[in-house]
This record gives structure tokens, C-alpha cells and sequence, in this order.
């Protein structure tokens, strides 16, 4: 009975020197990164620490499905391997802490990872004080009303990503096996991956079906006092302008060329040029794919970075808002802070009238701001010496774009003048710049250009200087690029801001499509695979379907529908079609690979034209027996007595580049993909690049350099004439 006294005495002797301890403690708040962690421990002080989590430290496991799809599709999550001890140590610091803030990012995944780390705290003491905390941007004011304002963990959004990621556990975890069994190893299908692949081999189809048609313009020049303008064939008798051959453009300017040419009509028109909206996630993608010639994920790498946080001179600061968002609103404070700056750098004249409104799309979630500065004030060339060269690029567009949008619009006379001759009509159009505007802010490239056309009035008559005819080629459909694909899933309601970026890396990475001069085509394992899908899973991977799922998460999240009546409505109808394609589909194993003329250097037997993972390689036949592997040649180097190969390799960052197989004996590299045209002078491999405006296949032999224009193949059809 001493014994157990003694005991319970111990006990509440301990337990009341953690309260204590607990009570002058400091409170943990609990972030994704390191770097955002050293950005906000700075804005808290002493009497807070900051730890990081590294992104989710509880997931799905790899290795199995782990959603009992009979029990309310119950997931199995388990602690990410390698993320045991991470996950003790927060536990530790939780019990040490009076308070612990969940300050994840502000959207459902980083929703989930605080709703994960909240239970792992709580199941080793539930005596633990957790909130929830978020923001839009991370600055100390910002962060302090945070703190000020914790909340409950939102379940609704927690659904939404559950329910997201059940979905693609479910389609990846049963179509992933089928495309191994009938075509390769290795193949994995996405739910929404899949819907991009299709969309890109589509417009490839569109391409390789398209035939170019010859057409041709016609183009006046003329001179009035020191002005010289430009005007261009419209009509001819009335209709609509087409010219399909040389023939009917020569018998048009032998019509109109003895004629007076007598100005029929000069319109002018003032117009209100307004300025764009701050950006979205999606636009933001956009613009610096188009400007700065940036892929989605560094575009989205370098926002992190601009985010998270930046050494400048008063500390590290996050210099932009959140970069995941749909929605283009902005604070008050914000547009206020704006109008000073525009005032203080410009003129009370540059300030609207009324502040400028942007609408957001249909089906956008307004719970962040547009992606923007965190104050105007810091300026891109105040921040230059801090930020590297990317980051400052692509900080000015943000910043560029914010400003911009903020100030008044710009107002223009344009101007439409009609010239006929004969049958033929002829326009030309000017534009001035009555009030700059927002153009004001803009750098010189991107401000919008002067075409003053001379004084014009109805009857006078002109002399052309020139006409002359120019002939065209009708062209395909462009192939998709960072910005088009991703201007495209976000109008089709496919995928959200935080996911367009993952869908191309995922794509290129499992080699169903590559970048070629920034558009993206799909390879030979790319079409295959999306024809598999397209036989026997068309709704699966249709955009109207796809869209329509997306719709229905942004409900589980508004807690307008249940999370297990989505996953049950699903999942047994999709079910049952894979059944059905494992029996009905043909196999297409092997049909990458395709026997070659080169030897294996170690057993003799010809060598194997194999696709992997990367890509085509060579391999033996012989394996296991033999295992030699190399890089598939895709000429002879072009350096004299040199012999080597020329094969495709990567630099450190991943980017790819072709050089000499003989490196670094021999150091011939080339950023061009060598064609599969040899020199017809000397046999050497060569490329297709644009010189002088054209297009040749250039002979990489130093000491032949022949080239040779690229023929199109254009159909030549009779003269149809004007239609």
C-alpha cells in the first residue's frame, strides 16, 4: 500500500511539472518547408518555434492499393517511410508546447496534412492545444493576425482531398497493371494525366491529317507627304479575298493596277483599352511560358520560392501571395496601398476613377487573393540584388502585372481607311495612343505600338508606290505548349491551379510526351498507350466527364455531397470495364522492340532497339545472360577521325543535349535533335534549324556546313480564286 502511494504521489508530481512547463513553454507551429519556416520564425519571436514537416508525413503507402473499396472505401494510410522520425520529434515538441499552430498551406492538401499531423499529436496526447491557422501571404502582419485568429480544422476540405485521392489511387492502382500486362512494365495511367495525354495526341492527329494549301496576299504601298502606309486586299467584287494560286493573283493586280485608287471611307473611333487582371495560378503559367519561355513546374518552382521567403535587407520576407489560386481579388488595403504608389510615382491622373473590377471564371474558389506582390513598394529593381536571375524575371511579371492592373485605362484613336480600285478593296488601319494609361508602367517591349496613318479624307485619290503579291502556306493546328495546354484544362474545368504543373512533369517523365522546340509532342509510347485508353475507357478520359468530376470534388468541399456516394458511383461501373478490356484487349508486348544492325560488344548477338523508361535504348537480346545496355546512336560524329557516336545525353539540371559517345576524348555536343537526314555531300549527320527566316537541314560537319531548304509538301490546287 506504501508502494502504490508512493507511485500516485510520483506520478502527480511529474504531471504537474509538465503543466508547468507547458504554461512557460513556447507554442510550436508547424509549416511544410524550412525555408518557409526561417521566413515566419522571424516575424513570431521568442516566444514561438517553428518546425517544418517536410509536405505529408502520412499518405497511402506505394506498395499496395490501401482502400478497402468493400468498407465505405476506408483508406489505410500509413506513415511515409522515412518520416517515422520527423514525426516523433514533432510529437515531442507538441507535448513541451502550450499551443500548436497547423499552419500548412491554405488549400485542401495542405488541409489534409494538418488534419494527419492533428491526429498523430493528439493519439500521443490528447491533452495537446492544436489550431489551425492560415494566411494568404507571409508577412509579418499577415502571420500576427493568423496567430490572432486560429480555427478549427475544415473536415469539408479534408473530404475533398480524400476523396481526390482515393479517386486516383483507384484508377491509377487498376489501369497501371493492364497497360503492364499489354503493353510494357513499368506504364502507369493517371485519372487526370490521361485526359491531358489524349487531348495531346488529338491535335497531334490533327496535324499529321492536315494538308497545306497555297494562298496568296496582296499588299499596296502608298506615300502621302512623308507618311508611308501599308494597305491590304480584303475584297474583290464584293467577296471575301482568298487567292489560291499565282495566276489568279497576277490577273487581281492587272485589274486594279491601271486604276485610281480613291479613298472610300476613313473612320475614326476612340477606343478604352483596359488593363488585365492580376494573375491566377493558370495565367501566371501562361504569361511566363509565352515571355519567359518557362515550363509550368519552374514557373511554379520559382513562385515557391517568391512565397516562401527571400533574404533581402530587412530579413527574409515572402515577396508574393500565394501562388495557388483561381480567384483575381484583391484586399482593400492592398488597392490602397496602390493608388499611393501610383500616385507618388505617376500622377493623381493614373489612378481610375473608380478601382478596376474583375470578375472571376465560373467555378472559381475565392479563398485566396491573385497572385501579387506582398506590398508594391518593394519594386523589382530594389529587389534585383537579392533574387537570382529567373526570380527576378519572373517577380517583375508578378509584379509588372499587380501594378498594372491597378491603374487607368488607356485611351486610343483608331482608325479604319478604305481605298478601292476597280473591283478591288483595300484597308488600312492606324492607331494612336491618346492617354498611355496602365501602358505607362509598361516596359518598352511590351508597350503597345504607334501607327499614325497620314490626314485621309473620302475622295482622295492615291498613287500606290508599290503592289505586290506574296505567297502563303495555310498552317496546322500548333502543337500544345506550357501555356496553350494549360490555358486549355483550365477553360475545360480540368485539374486545379495546384495540379497543372504535376500533369506535364508526370507526361514527360513517363515518356508519353516530349518537349520539342517548347511544344509538346506525343511519343510512340504515348499514342499507344492513349489509343489503349481510348478503346475501352472513352468516358474515363473524356473532358466533359473529367470536368464534371472536378465539379463534384469543389462540392465534397463546399460540404454540398458526400465523399463516399462520389467514390461508390464511381467505382463499381469503372470497375467492370476493366474487367472487360483485360479480356477483349489485344497485347502489344514487344512491338517497341526492333532487332538493329549493331553488335553487342560483350556475347556478339545483334543488339535490340528497346523502349524504357527514358526513352529508345539499345540492349541485348541476351538478357538476363547478358546485360549490356547503352545509349542508341543516332548518327556518326561529325568530327574528323573521330568515330565516336552521337547519342543523347543530359546535363546535371536534366537538360537534354547530344554529343559524342567518345566524350571527353571528344567534346562535339549539339542543343539540336540530329535528323534522320544525312548530308548529301559528305554523309554526316545533321539538324533542322532556321537560318535567314527559312528552314534548312543543316550538314554538323565543321568542314562541310552544306544546308539544304526544307521542302514543304504543299498541295498545289487549281486557281480558286476570290471567295
Amino acid at each position: 500500500m506504501l508502494w502504490y502511494s508512493t507511485r500516485v504521489k510520483y506520478f502527480r508530481k511529474c504531471t504537474n511539472m509538465r503543466d508547468k512547463k507547458k504554461e512557460n513553454s513556447k507554442a510550436l507551429v508547424i509549416v511544410e518547408s524550412p525555408t518557409k519556416a526561417k521566413t515566419i520564425n522571424k516575424y513570431l519571436g521568442k516566444g514561438y518555434k517553428v518546425k517544418s514537416s517536410m509536405g505529408h508525413l502520412i499518405d497511402l503507402p506505394k506498395s499496395r492499393m490501401a482502400v478497402d473499396v468493400d468498407n465505405r472505401f476506408k483508406p489505410d494510410y500509413i506513415t511515409i517511410r522515412g518520416r517515422g522520425k520527423l514525426l516523433s520529434e514533432l510529437k515531442t515538441e507538441a507535448r513541451k508546447s502550450k499551443y500548436v499552430f497547423l499552419a500548412a498551406d491554405s488549400d485542401r492538401e495542405g488541409e489534409a496534412i494538418s488534419y494527419h499531423i492533428k491526429n498523430a499529436l493528439e493519439k500521443k496526447d490528447s491533452s495537446v492545444n492544436i489550431k489551425r491557422i492560415v494566411f494568404n501571404e507571409i508577412t509579418k502582419n499577415a502571420i500576427q493576425e493568423a496567430i490572432r485568429n486560429p480555427r478549427d480544422i475544415d473536415l469539408t476540405l479534408v473530404n475533398a482531398q480524400k476523396a481526390r485521392r482515393i479517386l486516383d489511387r483507384l484508377v491509377g492502382y487498376n489501369l497501371s497493371p493492364l497497360l503492364w500486362e499489354k503493353i510494357k512494365k513499368g506504364l502507369s495511367a493517371g485519372r487526370v494525366q490521361s485526359v491531358a495525354l489524349k487531348i495531346i495526341c488529338e491535335r497531334e492527329e490533327e496535324i499529321e491529317r492536315f494538308v497545306p494549301r497555297e494562298y496568296w496576299t496582296i499588299e499596296a504601298e502608298f506615300k502621302k507627304g512623308k507618311k508611308v502606309f501599308t494597305a491590304k486586299l480584303v475584297k474583290f467584287n464584293d467577296k471575301k479575298a482568298w487567292i489560291g494560286s499565282e495566276k489568279e493573283a497576277d490577273r487581281i493586280l492587272g485589274s486594279v493596277e491601271k486604276e485610281d485608287f480613291i479613298v472610300t471611307q476613313a473612320d475614326e473611333k476612340k477606343r478604352k483599352r483596359m488593363p488585365s487582371a492580376p494573375f491566377t495560378t493558370s495565367k501566371l503559367q501562361q504569361a511566363a511560358s509565352s515571355k519567359l519561355g518557362f515550363p509550368s513546374k519552374k514557373t511554379m518552382m520559382i513562385a515557391q520560392q517568391l512565397y516562401e521567403g527571400i533574404n533581402i535587407a530587412e530579413g527574409p520576407v515572402g515577396l508574393i501571395t500565394y501562388m495557388r489560386t483561381d480567384s483575381v481579388r484583391v484586399s482593400d488595403a492592398v488597392r490602397e496601398e496602390a493608388d499611393k504608389f501610383i500616385r507618388e510615382n505617376y500622377s493623381d491622373k493614373y489612378i481610375p476613377k473608380k478601382p478596376n473590377q474583375f470578375k472571376n471564371k465560373k467555378g472559381s474558389q475565392d479563398a485566396h487573393e491573385a497572385v501579387r506582390p506582398t506590398s508594391v513598394y518593394r519594386t523589382p529593381e530594389a529587389m534585383k540584388p537579392s533574387l537570382s536571375r529567373d526570380q527576378f524575371k519572373l517577380y517583375r511579371l508578378i509584379w509588372e502585372q499587380f501594378l498594372t492592373s491597378q491603374m487607368a485605362e488607356a485611351q486610343m484613336m483608331n482608325k479604319t481607311v478604305d481605298i478601292t480600285a476597280d473591283g478591288g478593296l483595300f484597308r488600312a488601319y492606324g492607331q494612336n495612343v491618346m492617354f498611355d494609361g496602365f501602358l505607362k508602367a509598361l516596359r518598352s517591349k511590351d508597350k503597345v505600338e504607334q501607327k499614325l496613318l497620314p490626314d485621309l479624307s473620302v475622295g482622295d485619290r492615291l498613287v500606290p508606290e508599290k503592289l505586290e503579291k506574296e505567297v502563303h502556306c495555310t498552317e496546322p493546328p500548333p502543337r500544345f505548349s506550357d501555356a496553350s495546354i494549360v490555358k486549355f484544362l483550365e477553360e475545360s474545368g480540368i485539374g486545379r491551379p495546384s495540379t497543372y504543373a504535376p500533369i506535364i512533369t508526370t507526361l514527360i517523365r513517363r515518356y508519353y510526351i516530349e518537349r520539342d522546340n517548347k511544344q509538346f509532342v506525343p511519343t510512340f509510347l504515348g499514342k499507344l498507350t492513349n489509343k489503349l485508353l481510348t478503346q475501352h475507357f472513352s468516358d474515363l478520359i473524356d473532358v466533359e466527364f473529367t470536368s464534371s468530376m472536378e465539379a463534384k470534388l469543389d462540392k465534397i468541399a463546399e460540404g454540398k455531397l458526400n465523399w463516399e456516394e462520389l467514390l461508390n458511383d464511381f467505382y463499381f461501373p469503372f470497375i467492370k470495364t476493366v474487367e472487360t478490356a483485360r479480356e477483349k484487349l489485344e497485347s502489344y508486348k514487344g512491338i517497341t522492340d526492333e532487332e538493329t544492325d549493331y553488335d553487342c560488344e560483350k556475347c556478339g548477338r545483334k543488339m535490340v532497339k528497346r523502349l524504357g523508361k527514358y526513352g529508345y535504348f539499345l540492349a541485348c537480346p541476351g538478357f538476363p545472360d547478358c546485360r549490356n545496355a547503352k545509349s542508341l546512336p543516332l548518327g556518326k560524329c561529325p568530327r574528323a577521325l573521330c568515330g565516336g557516336d552521337v547519342v543523347e545525353r543530359k546535363t546535371k539540371r536534366k537538360r537534354k543535349f547530344y554529343g559524342c559517345s567518345n566524350y571527353p576524348e571528344c567534346e562535339f555536343m549539339t542543343w539540336n535533335k540530329p535528323s534522320d537526314k544525312e548530308c548529301p555531300k559528305c554523309g554526316s549527320i545533321t539538324i533542322e534549324k532556321s537560318v535567314e527566316g527559312g528552314k534548312y537541314i543543316v550538314c554538323l560537319n565543321e568542314e562541310c556546313g552544306h544546308k539544304t531548304p526544307v521542302e514543304k509538301d504543299i498541295e498545289k490546287n487549281e486557281p480558286v480564286g476570290v471567295q
